[in-house]
């Protein structure tokens, strides 16, 4: 990998999280995250769970699936060639009406448009070196499933039900990590938090309020049985 490509990574992007808590002087913090933020939230509880007052982990999952992610690799490859190649906005044009952002144009056309806009003047050298950096060499959540069953931080999934490649994946770590609940909301696609802001707002809200309560629950291990029904003996 080349020098400027290696020096962007999964580890380095939960651990930044870190940097800024120390900076801070906070000991702990809840940790929210979309999409890449997601899976960085995921990782600094992974990496750092006694700095994590709790996990909001955001459209997390593209890649993870072991079918897909060879086709997540090669796609990251062909995005950091075409920003090299042809620039942020021709990048924008095309990834801003990728299968999980059309429902954002759908609902929101005016805020779609501000979204593309954005996205344009994000810088080509940052963006490019990320996907391949980042997204393409981060491991599969497929491969972090014994990990993520010692993670007892408080912990929200939450995705849109037409965000594709976050469904399954959202699921495993729903089952894989005890302390964590899935909120999957409806007909949404991928930047949730600004294609349905009131209601991604009302579900994190109401997670963090039970965070700080104390009333945050870990799954009962008697919700996790090899029989269907709890019958099998009977």
């Amino acid at each position: 990998m080349p020098e400027h490509v290696a020096s962007y990574s999964q580890a380095r992007a939960a651990d930044d999280i870190l940097t800024v808590l120390d900076h801070t002087g906070e000991r702990q913090a809840h940790i929210v995250g979309l999409s890449m933020g997601g899976f960085a939230t995921l990782h600094f509880g992974l990496r750092h769970p006694q700095r994590a007052r709790s996990l909001c982990i955001g459209g997390c999952g593209y890649g993870a699936e072991l079918d897909k992610c060879e086709a997540f690799r090669a796609e990251a490859d062909a995005i950091a060639s075409i920003i090299r190649t042809d620039g942020m906005p021709a990048f924008a044009e095309r990834y801003a009406y990728g299968p999980t952002r059309v429902q954002y144009e759908n609902k929101d056309p005016r805020g779609h448009a501000e979204f593309k806009r954005m996205l344009a003047e994000h810088s080509p050298v940052g963006s490019a070196n990320t996907q391949q950096g980042v997204q393409k060499e981060r491991p599969s959540l497929y491969t972090l499933v014994e990990e993520m069953r010692r993670l007892t931080v408080p912990t929200l999934i939450i995705t849109g039900d037409e965000d594709w490649p976050c469904l399954l994946p959202g699921i495993l770590m729903k089952q894989s990590i005890p302390s964590a609940a899935l909120a999957v909301m409806p007909n949404a696609g991928h930047a949730i938090n600004i294609e349905e802001p009131d209601e991604y707002n009302r579900i994190v809200g109401d997670f963090l309020a039970h965070v700080e309560s104390g009333r945050w629950p870990s799954r009962d291990p008697r919700a996790i049985s090899a029989s269907i029904t709890g019958m099998k003996d009977a």
